[in-house]
């Protein structure tokens, strides 16, 4: 709290997460830039796994599918924790860390140490991260403040795009009309939210769902979209949204109208979509009295001792 005269004025809850969401676009630019000069990403023909955990993990397996689907070759993707790159035949693993202080991304570099490359991708430079890996891709200028991250894990992604041929300015321009858009009052107002994806966007669709667990505790859901109708629809219902990052599959749009719950969708490239996610789970946060830059029982870095 800060006082001025005899008046106390109140910080405007998730203050830095709106901050942070907001310079998304020329971070985006920032980080292409920083990977086609650092040049150590992988290039095409090798095998890779992406490895993060949380929001990094989401964000290595929207670089798995886009790297396959580019044809630069096999990428897996993994979570810190589950990641079985040490029994297998990987010639370079990427581990994603904003803080890089979490536990897991950092034995898993320790342990790979001299046996397989490792290159990084992180946020906070004076961590021991960057000397734990053998190439490193720096964004000090997406680094956070708020526990809920933003900008750090999508100019991640916008570095990983670049590493595989994406020029990111379609997302870049589309980034900053989702940032000027009004935001629907279904997706305000909504009891519940189901997120849907498919290839690079499913990691999106994970992302997004988290986003409006951790900063507003919404029940949120995410699924590869030609799942959904294997059970999840079941729950679709009035006052409830299902909302598509990306192409959508035949007949769902109006297998979701029957159901009476609102459908969204969008022609915006999938990244900035996330970014008017971001923007919902803030304006939910708020409406709640919730503060995402401090969510519940989080904090910024997950240090098991």
């Amino acid at each position: 709290m800060a006082e001025t005269g005899t008046q106390t004025i109140s910080p405007l809850r998730g203050a830095h997460m709106e901050a942070e969401l907001v310079s998304q676009p020329d971070c985006w630019e920032r980080a292409a830039q920083v990977a086609r000069d650092a040049a150590v990403l992988p290039n095409g023909g090798l095998r890779v796994a992406a490895v993060g955990c949380g929001t990094s993990w989401f964000m290595a397996q929207s670089y798995a599918a886009l790297r396959e689907a580019a044809g630069h070759g096999p990428t897996d993707a993994f979570a810190a924790s589950e990641a079985p790159v040490a029994a297998r035949d990987y010639d370079v693993v990427v581990l994603i860390t904003r803080s890089g202080t979490t536990t897991e991304v950092l034995e898993l570099a320790a342990e790979l140490r001299g046996r397989v490359r490792t290159v990084g991708i992180v946020g906070d430079t004076s961590s021991p991260f960057p000397d734990a890996v053998d190439g490193l891709v720096a964004l000090p200028f997406a680094d956070e403040t708020s526990v809920v991250q933003t900008r750090f894990a999508t100019s991640a992604l916008s570095a990983l795009r670049a590493s595989v041929g994406h020029d990111v300015a379609a997302s870049v321009a589309d980034a900053r009309r989702a940032l000027a858009a009004d935001l629907p009052t279904e997706l305000l107002d909504a009891e519940q939210i189901t997120l849907l994806g498919r290839g690079w966007t499913t990691g999106l669709a994970h992302e997004a769902a988290l986003k409006m667990r951790e900063a507003s505790q919404s029940w949120t859901e995410a699924y590869p979209a030609m799942e959904y109708r294997h059970g999840p629809i079941s729950i679709a219902a009035p006052g409830r949204v299902v909302w598509s990052f990306g192409p959508t599959p035949d007949g769902l749009v109006g297998d979701v109208a029957a159901t009476g719950a609102h459908f969204e969708m969008s022609d915006a490239d999938p990244l900035a979509e996330l970014v008017r996610a971001q923007r919902v789970a803030l304006a939910r946060a708020r409406a709640r009295g919730l503060d995402p830059d401090r969510p519940r029982n989080l904090t910024r870095s997950v240090i098991l001792g």
